[in-house]
């Protein structure tokens, strides 16, 4: 329709076809313009409507929006992020928690970094975790880090995550639940960041003006999936990039090959990785374990020989080992849980 005027009408389809009949009228120069867009885009649109709904092309999927870009209720900071590169969803990291089952709360809490090699985040290993660790009585929060892909480098990362624990810490006290029983999980890139705040923790600063800061960042035990430990002659390529970009300051990588900051404050971890794994090798895990027994540690250590890189949980038509069972069990030696 252009001025009331009507432009063109499909004909019914008739056995002897015929002429359609199209209604003239003489166009200005402006509705000849407006006509030549009109046109087109009538006729295919009565055309499409004619066919048999099985002739018709099919509408185009919608895109889902990526995981990490899904953002959680709880904002870690009030207003823009420390180091923020803009106000978009990948500028503002966020938890989104999930209650323990009321029937068989334990009174711990759990961290989930999902991994994603610091430029995804991997579902499975986040929202597939914390339904899990619910379910036992754990309440899980799962954070959404800021990444590489998205322009950040480290301290960022690691600020994201000690920010995140000591939010967990304030939630515990806040909620009844127990403050010294707060635990991380991270898988692939995800165990990097959770090998790193095991590592490079602090206190907490007592003079700080946002209580929150007061709060340490230690977390009381780690848990390190197929973990990214060493940014040297194991690490994964595209972690280390993503994190520290294209040429790092060699004191830097050491700084983050957490094998070489383990201490004797480092928490207790239990670790898990396959030998088939092609992606991150086994040696990340085996050199973590090494540091904690040197430093004094007693690291539950599980080392399987199939099994691809991501594993998670399990996935359609990929096994996990039994890591969880072995992990509920080595929960409940070390008194995280009943």
């Amino acid at each position: 329709m252009v001025r009331g005027v009507e432009i063109f009408r499909v004909p019914k389809l008739r056995r002897n076809l015929s002429t359609p009949r199209v209604q003239t009228f003489t166009p200005s120069p402006s509705d000849s313009m407006r006509l030549s867009h009109v046109l087109p885009t009538t006729f295919l649109l009565a055309l499409a409507s004619a066919l048999p709904a099985a002739d018709r092309p099919a509408p185009a999927a919608a895109t889902p929006t990526p995981y990490a870009l899904i953002l959680g209720p709880i904002r870690l900071w009030e207003g823009d992020a420390p180091g923020a590169l803009g106000q978009r969803p990948q500028d503002i990291p966020t938890l989104t928690p999930y209650a323990a089952d009321k029937a068989k709360d334990t009174g711990a809490s759990i961290l989930i970094f999902p991994g994603g090699g610091y430029g995804g985040l991997a579902e499975h290993e986040g929202t597939g975790y914390a339904e899990f660790f619910a379910a036992h009585g754990i309440t899980a929060y799962v954070l959404k880090y800021r990444l590489g892909s998205n322009g950040y480098r480290h301290p960022v990362m690691l600020n994201d995550a000690a920010r995140a624990l000591r939010l967990l810490r304030v939630f515990a006290k806040r909620d009844g639940r127990d403050p010294t029983r707060i635990g991380v999980i991270g898988s692939s890139a995800g165990g990097h960041l959770a090998s790193t705040l095991v590592t490079h923790f602090d206190s907490g600063n007592p003079a700080a003006p946002d209580p929150i800061d007061r709060e340490s960042s230690r977390p009381d035990l780690g848990i390190l999936c197929y973990p990214v430990i060493s940014l040297l002659e194991f690490a994964h390529a595209g972690s280390r990039k993503n994190l520290l970009g294209d040429k790092p300051d060699p004191e830097l990588v050491k700084f983050l090959s957490n094998e070489l900051q383990v201490t004797k404050n480092t928490p207790p971890c239990f670790l898990w990785h396959t030998i088939e794994d092609k992606s991150v090798p086994v040696e990340n895990t085996l050199l973590f374990a090494a540091a904690l027994r040197q430093a004094g540690g007693l690291p539950s250590v599980h080392i399987y020989e199939k099994g691809a890189h991501g594993l998670g949980l399990g996935r359609p038509g990929k096994l996990a080992p039994p890591w969880a069972d072995q992990l509920l069990y080595w929960f409940s030696e070390r008194k995280f849980t009943p």
